[in-house]
Formats: C-alpha cells, structure tokens, sequence
C-alpha cells in the first residue's frame, strides 16, 4: 500500500497522541453501515450552487427498489444463518439479496475491508442505531454543505426521475467545481469491476492555478475525541477515497454503460421526466426530456473532465470545536486499491465466505455489537463476549 504523508506541522502544534478507538468512534464506524444507503441517495443541487432534495414519494408512485433485510433476535444462534455456513451461489449472494437494483456503495466496501464478518451480521441481523457522535458527524457534514449549497425541494413519483436527480447534482457540482473551485457531497454513479457502485465525494477542489486541472478529492473525519485514528482506520479512509478516485477516473474515461444501466436497476430510458426536473436542466445550462436525455449530458459531462489528483487527502476534525486534528495525504495505489476491491466483491458475489479481522486487530471486536452472536469474538482474558442487553 502506499506509504502515508501526515502533516507534521499540524502534529507538532497539537501534540496529539494517537490512541486506537474510542467508544464514540467505533459506535461512529458501525453506524455508518445503517446509513450507507441512506447517503448514497442523497440531496441534488442546482447550477447556481442550489441543492434539491427528493421529496417523500406519493402512494401511488413507484418506489424506489430498496430490498429489506432479514432482521433475526440478537440471541440467535451463528449455527441458525446458513450463509455463515456455505458459500453462496450466485443467486443467492448478497449483492443480489441486499443491493439488488441498488448497486453497491462504496461504505458497503470499506464496511466489508473493517470486517467481512461484521458485514455479514450487519446484513442478516439488521444494523446499528444512531448514537450521538453519529449524529454530530451527520450535522458536521450538512453544515459544510450549508457553507457551498442550498437545498430547494423538488418533487419526485418514478425511479428514472429520481435517478435523473442524482445524474443532475453531479452535472451541477461539476459546473460549481469549474466555476467556483470547489464542491462538496458530489454523488459518484459508476460501473467497475463489472459492478454498479455509488458514492458520495465530500469535497472536491479544483486548483485554480498553474497548469494543474486535476480535481483534487478530500474527505473529512470527524472525531469525538481529540485523538488521530489507529492506522486501521486510516486505512479504511485511504480505501474510501481511493473508491471515489477509481470512479471519478472511469466516469472520465467514458466508461459507463448506459444500456447495462437502464437494464440492471430496470428504467425506461425513455420515460418522460416530470415538469420539475426539465426546468432543473434548463437551469443547467442544457435541455432534456427523458431520463436518456440528462445520462448522454452526464457522459459528455465527464468527458470534459480530468482525471482525479493521484494525491488524496483525509482531514480529521475534533467534533467539540471542529479544529483540524491533522490531515492524511497520500498517493493512489491503484494495485492496492483493485485488490481490496476484489477481496470484497469475493465476499459480496459469494465466492468466499466471510472472514473475521485479523488477529492483530481483534480490538475492533470489543466494541463490535455482534460480539455476543460471534464465535471469533473473545476478550482479553479469553471468556466470551457479555450477551447484548
């Protein structure tokens, strides 16, 4: 993997010591799982630095495919879930069975790099409830989108106009980045690796100067306590920025299959795009009246992009005064980065069972809420983990 730069200048002023977890944090990493979906479908924003957000869904329209999981009681027994005990076949996989229609989100690949076992219960059994340093980091997210953005309602009934959104709020953040210099909760939709995958960019810079044109990607962390993360966690935050660079880059190179598109979530390229969303492109600077209409403008979109900078940055912030913790710069590893996403696809295809963290990093299980139903899980003096309350 690619060696790690850290800004010493803002070690050295914090004097900060690095600590392996916090409660808050890890509670933090697991709740993201509850939400990947959730923020992979987020709010879409205008070229005139507006965001709109998709409406709640009329009773009559269709909805958006999303495939429940299968809740089991937290006393079950690991021998009750038979994918813990064969390998799945195709039909069966969790791709299919979870995110079907859906693609996968690039959370759902650094959830599995943390722990494919933990992956595993979070879909059978159902995931985590937000606790409050969840909830602060969502409120930090959404403030810094407040700062470049505002959000304006737009009403949505069908699948493709709800797509047509989110091809939209990329059209318009890249307009923002050439403009301004800058956007943030940019979605990715991307096809890689033969799987369709989603994701939302927290910032994107665009050096101004020079001859320099490669957007610059950047994801911000933010921390309960005022501590830099042990290297696991960085590096499930270089895999996370290393996803959205893979996408960007592919988008750019013209790499999306609009017809496997339109088949595999099922949407009319054709359909007829409600009365909102042709004044939203009009607003975008083009005219379209189908779904197929905004996806070849979202092609030539990234066609007139650059690729992403090979240097990313991680920026950790301290949740009580959001003061800069340290920042994380490193180079792209695409060798690194395609193998991480093969060893997960193995996992999301059924090609592998699910395996547990590496015995180095078995902390990771202290504060695991699947403890009490896994078998890998033991504390430091060896007895099993308490059952959950």
């Amino acid at each position: 993997m690619a060696e790690t730069s850290s800004s010493s200048e803002d070690y050295n002023r914090h004097h900060i010591p690095i600590e392996i977890i916090s409660d808050d944090e890890m509670a933090f990493i697991e709740a993201a799982l509850t939400l990947a979906s959730t923020r992979s479908f987020s709010a879409v924003r205008s070229s005139s630095s507006s965001s709109f957000s998709k409406s709640p869904l009329q009773n009559n329209a269709l909805s958006i495919t999303v495939v429940s999981k299968r809740r089991l009681s937290s006393g079950s027994d690991i021998e009750d879930l038979p994918t813990c005990k064969k390998k799945h076949t195709l039909s069966d996989s969790f791709l299919r069975r979870f995110r079907n229609k859906r693609g996968l989100s690039v959370t759902d690949l650094t959830s599995t790099e943390w722990c494919p076992k933990q992956m595993e219960f979070s879909l059978l059994l159902g995931g985590r409830k937000v606790n409050q340093a969840m909830k602060a980091g969502i409120a930090r997210h959404a403030k810094l989108e407040e700062e470049v953005l505002k959000r304006v309602e737009v009403k949505v009934k069908y699948q493709e106009d709800y797509w047509a959104l989110k091809f939209l709020n990329f059209i318009n953040g890249v307009n923002q980045l050439l403009f301004e210099g800058l956007t943030r909760e940019m979605p990715l939709i991307g096809f890689a690796e033969d799987i369709w995958i989603v994701g939302v960019i927290d910032e994107i810079r665009m050096p101004l100067t020079g001859n320099d044109h490669n957007p610059i990607l950047i994801d911000t962390k933010t921390r309960a306590r005022d501590t830099l993360p042990a290297e696991p966690q960085r590096r499930n935050g270089r895999l996370q920025l290393m996803c959205y660079k893979y996408l960007w880059d592919n988008l750019v190179a013209d790499n999306f299959p609009s017809k496997i598109f339109y088949t595999y979530f099922g949407l009319n390229s054709q359909h007829n795009l409600c009365e909102d969303l042709k004044v939203t492109s009009a607003d975008s600077g083009f005219s379209a009246t189908t779904l197929d209409d905004v996806v070849r403008y979202y092609r030539n979109t990234c066609r007139m992009l650059a690729p992403a900078h090979d240097q990313l940055l991680l920026r950790y912030e301290y949740q009580k005064d959001h003061s800069l913790l340290g920042e994380d710069k490193f180079a792209y590893d695409h060798d690194w980065l395609k193998n991480q996403i093969r060893l997960c696809l193995e996992f999301w295809l059924g090609e592998q069972e699910a395996t547990y963290t590496p015995e180095e990093e078995r902390w990771k299980c202290r504060y695991c809420q699947f403890g009490a139903v896994c078998p890998a899980y033991n504390d430091s003096e060896g007895t099993k983990a308490p059952k959950k309350p």
